[in-house]
């Protein structure tokens, strides 16, 4: 028992680290084509902020899908639980954050002189 709790805790490590090296490698920066409207599908702030807001609520989702799991029974990987509770609380604490620069930006572009 022992042994397999200790290969799921390994693989969920692995599965964080392969996550955290996806988001540390650099990011292609995207050259503005010079449209006013932009195309559809171009990627703009909003639609990754939209993207962002989605992925956060699956995180949250899934995490709740696997904590009613562990509570009714059907699953005993009470770690798995746990790790998707804490990880989907971080995002949206990251989200958050990001939430906050954005608007703290916006009120300042706000209060520049015409």
């Amino acid at each position: 028992m022992s042994q397999a709790t200790a290969a799921l805790i390994q693989a969920d490590l692995r599965q964080i680290q392969e996550q955290l090296s996806a988001l540390s490698a650099p990011t292609p920066v995207l050259e503005a084509t010079g449209d006013a409207g932009g195309a559809p599908g171009a990627g703009g702030f909003a639609d990754r902020m939209m993207a962002a807001v989605h992925s956060v609520n699956q995180q949250d989702h899934d995490a709740g899908v696997k904590m009613a799991e562990v509570d009714s029974g059907a699953s005993d990987d009470l770690v798995g639980a746990m790790l998707a509770s804490q990880e989907a609380s971080l995002s949206f604490s990251m989200l958050m954050q990001v939430r906050n620069k954005v608007m703290g930006a916006m009120e300042d572009l706000v209060k520049l002189p015409l």
